[in-house]
C-alpha cells in the first residue's frame, strides 16, 4: 500500500539504489509511475507493505517501508530486488553495484568506481568535506539525517 514518504516513521526500513548515469525526465516520469504500481501491490505474505519511495537528483531510487505494520520479509525483499534488477534491464543502467561511490562537485552529483574515488582522494581532487552519499544506512531517520554527508563523516573517511 502507497503512502506518502513524508508519512513514513523514522524507524522504518530503507533501501537505497544509485544509477550509474543520470536518468533523463522522461525516464524518471516512467520509473515513477512503475515504482508506484510496484508498492501498490507490494507485499509480505500475503499482507500489504506499508511503503513508500523517493526519486532524487535523477539517480537514485530510494524504497521504505514502515515495518511497523508489517515487515518487509525475504520473499518480499526478494520481489523489490527483482524490480530493481527489471528496472536495470529496461534502462541499461546499473542500480545493484555497492563498490561505486556517488558525492557532489559542486552542484553536480558525480558518480565514480571505489578506486577511481580512492584516486580522487590521493590527488586531492576530493577531500574529507566532500559530499557523499551515504547508501548504507537502514531508515529514513537516517537517510534525513546522514545520507549527504561530508567524507569525513561516512564510510568513505578511510580514503582520506
Amino acid at each position: 500500500m502507497y503512502v506518502p514518504f513524508e508519512n513514513l516513521t523514522e524507524e522504518s526500513k530503507i533501501w537505497i539504489y544509485q544509477s550509474n548515469r543520470k536518468f533523463s525526465d522522461e525516464e524518471i516520469a516512467e520509473i515513477d509511475t512503475e515504482l508506484k504500481a510496484f508498492i501498490e501491490k507490494w507485499a509480505a505474505h500475503g499482507t500489504s507493505l506499508e511503503a513508500s519511495y523517493e526519486l532524487r537528483y535523477n539517480r537514485f531510487i530510494v524504497l521504505a517501508v514502515n515495518q511497523e505494520n508489517q515487515i518487509a520479509t525475504g520473499c518480499s525483499i526478494d520481489a523489490s530486488v527483482q524490480f530493481i534488477q527489471n528496472l536495470e534491464k529496461k534502462f541499461d543502467v546499473d542500480l545493484l553495484d555497492k563498490m561505486n561511490v556517488t558525492f557532489k562537485l559542486g552542484e553536480h552529483v558525480a558518480h565514480k568506481t571505489l578506486i577511481e574515488f580512492k584516486k580522487m582522494a590521493k590527488e586531492k581532487a576530493v577531500s574529507e568535506n566532500t559530499i557523499v552519499f551515504n547508501n548504507l544506512i537502514n531508515t529514513v531517520g537516517e537517510y534525513q539525517d546522514f545520507w549527504e554527508v561530508p567524507a569525513m563523516d561516512s564510510w568513505h573517511s578511510r580514503f582520506f
